[in-house]
């Protein structure tokens, strides 16, 4: 269906009607019924399925007044029957009222409210909304959000749905809750503030438009007023300045007004009709209003027209809005991990949480991969080992200079002293070079213990982010997951602690290098020797650093390859085996029980299927709706 089918059937068959065609209230004819009926119908439908939770609003005439404004009367004279009456707020619930012309000469009302159809009549329809609605908001005089649906089929009434809600009032009656303003004006607001809905805003001619506090709400959600239309009761009683309170419209009603009489007494509803039209021809103030925005069946024909125009405009973007929350909740479904039946299902998904997390861990710490973390730099694994290797680089060599500038050469001629035998001269013994080599290493001794911790953290959290990506739906096997992966990184960490001592004690007890930057460094300092003793001789406090011979340099190149080895067998070793492991003990339980959904899990699942069914359920109730209108459209 185009864009403007609808529009175009619904402009084509919607009346125009003289303002007092007593005869026969509604304002529409039967081409106009056949076209629209289905229509609301289908909104009906959609309207039970709970389509607004999914985000999807319907177009709506919403009914909104103060306490006393004559809602209930605008209502009863619409649908041509009596509501509750009496002390207090009488509509305790959103009351949805479908009224349906047909021409049966006995009308038919039905109540539908917690998935029951009660059948009812006009002499008993107030007693039936009453029991109903202590049913949904309690027996005593609180409210309720819950929505009473009233099916009102009689001849002569318009083709019309509407929302009648809880009159405002700010002072609560015995037995009405203290925060009853705030219930009433949460309820009011959550209706009218979707711009789908259409505000009715009934009035009392008694009062000061400006200050009425339904015109405020509805002004907060509608501020140009181009969804409100204003009814004005009690014309008959308060008709002193209302003609020129109307024309002059200070709170902004874009949709205007409709001023009205209801019935008064035991009147019938064609009575009601027939002394309303005589008040406005003859009444000396009255009359002066203009024709066009008095009467109730003024009224219904400017509601049919909007809500007709309502419906054209928005029904192709429900339509839309539909397919697209479908869509939507379709791809979350097929994100979830499938349900696991058997034992071979549980096996192979553990294998694939197991495959993901390698992968993952290969691309951030061996391939430099950050495709899936872009803005997390505490993923960009390669990158961070470097900074680190860096600055275990620097720690390094600034704690080797440190030490030897602190006392420069003492430490070497009291060994030296202490060592005096009978040699050749020049010759330094080779235990005081290997006393001094010692030395040396052990004050730096403790750098890479604290680097190789320092990585293996690093390393853990890591990899606890990436198991809890993917077994994120199954806690049990995560929380197995992080506590096999922890044990891994401990045994992992324990080897390179113990490899990096060996390194440091194996560098304390050798005086070989083939380094040749050991001869080169050598022959730099015989060359020095005269320079260097006499500029110690002429300042005594002057610092020297001497390089020494490749044992830096040698750690961390050690350290680089240690971790770079050990981090690509950490990635090769099965991480299952280590889950598998403790699985099979006699206090695992089993690997299925790693995989049993969380409760948390199986309510969103759940509540993922009952959304995607509501929608594919109101997607074939527009579906059918649009290929009515489409077929109609081609009749005309």
């Amino acid at each position: 269906m185009e864009m403007g089918t609808l529009a175009s059937v619904l402009y084509h068959t919607t009346p125009k009607t003289e303002p007092y065609e007593v005869k026969n209230v509604a304002p529409m004819v039967s081409s106009y019924n056949q076209c629209i009926r289905p229509i609301l119908d289908a909104l009906e439908n959609l309207r039970r399925l709970n389509i607004t939770k999914e985000g999807i609003q319907l177009p709506t005439i919403v009914v909104v007044g103060d306490q006393s404004s004559g809602k209930s009367s605008v209502l009863e004279s619409l649908a041509g029957i009596s509501l509750p009456r009496g002390q207090g707020i009488c509509t305790r619930v959103p009351l949805v009222m479908r009224l349906q012309n047909h021409s049966h000469p006995k009308p038919e009302l039905e109540l539908e409210y917690n998935d029951k159809h009660v059948p009812t009549d006009e002499a008993h329809v107030s007693e039936a909304i009453f029991a109903a609605t202590d049913e949904l908001a309690g027996s005593g005089k609180g409210i309720s959000n819950t929505p009473l649906t009233l099916i009102v089929k009689k001849n002569g009434v318009p083709d019309l749905t509407m929302i009648d809600l809880p009159g405002i009032t700010r002072v609560p009656v015995q037995g009405q809750p203290l925060d009853i303003y705030d219930q009433v004006v949460n309820t009011i607001m959550e209706y009218i503030k979707p711009e789908e809905s259409i505000i009715l805003n009934v009035l009392s001619a008694a009062v000061d438009f400006s200050t009425c506090e339904s015109i405020r709400m509805s002004q907060t959600v509608d501020k140009t007023g181009t969804r409100t239309l204003a009814v004005v009761t009690k014309v008959d009683m308060f008709p002193d300045g209302l003609c020129e309170k109307v024309n002059a419209d200070d709170v902004n009603i874009g949709l205007g007004y409709v001023c009205v009489r209801n019935r008064i007494g035991d009147e019938s509803y064609e009575e009601a009709r027939e002394k309303e039209a005589k008040l406005f021809k003859t009444h000396k103030l009255l009359s002066n209003i203009d024709k066009s925005i008095v009467g109730i069946p003024v009224l219904a024909e400017k509601l049919v027209q909007l809500q007709a125009a309502s419906i054209s405009k928005i029904l192709p973007e429900i339509v839309k809005k539909i397919n697209d929350k479908l869509d939507s909740q379709l791809s979350k479904l097929e994100k979830f991990p499938r349900k696991l039946t058997s034992s071979v299902d549980v096996m192979s998904a553990f294998m694939d949480v197991i495959g993901l997390t390698r992968e993952s861990l290969c691309k951030i710490l061996l391939k430099g991969e950050f495709d899936k973390y872009p803005d997390d730099k505490q993923m960009h694994c390669t990158a961070r080992l470097v900074e680190m290797l860096d600055q275990y680089s620097n720690d390094l060599r600034q704690g080797s200079e440190i030490s030897a500038e602190k006392k420069f050469l003492m430490e070497e001629i009291k060994v030296l002293e202490e060592t005096k035998r009978i040699g050749l001269p020049n010759f330094m013994p080779r235990t005081v070079f290997l006393t001094r080599l010692h030395s040396k290493v052990e004050s730096i001794s403790s750098i890479p213990i604290k680097f190789i911790d320092k990585v293996w953290d690093y390393l853990e959290e890591v990899g606890v982010t990436i198991l809890k990506h993917h077994s994120e739906h199954y806690h049990q096997l995560q929380t197995s997951l992080r506590l096999a992966w922890q044990k891994l990184i401990a045994k992992m960490r324990e080897n390179s602690m113990k490899y990096m001592q060996e390194v440091v004690e194996m560098e304390k007890l050798t005086d070989y290098s083939c380094n040749p930057e050991y001869t080169i460094e050598y022959n730099k300092l015989i060359a020095s020797q005269n320079y260097l003793v006499e500029n110690v001789k002429a300042r005594p406090s002057l610092m020297i650093s001497i390089n020494s011979f490749g044992t830096v340099e040698r750690l961390i190149d050690n350290t680089a390859l240690h971790l770079q080895f050990s981090i690509f067998n950490l990635l090769n070793k099965d991480l299952g085996y280590e889950v598998l492991k403790d699985m099979v003990s006699p206090s695992g339980g089993g690997i299925e029980r790693l995989f049993e959904e969380t409760p948390s899990v199986a309510v969103k699942r759940d509540n993922l299927n009952r959304s995607i069914k509501i929608l594919k359920d109101s997607k074939e109730v527009v579906a059918s709706i649009i290929d009515k209108i489409s077929t109609y459209g081609n009749q005309n």
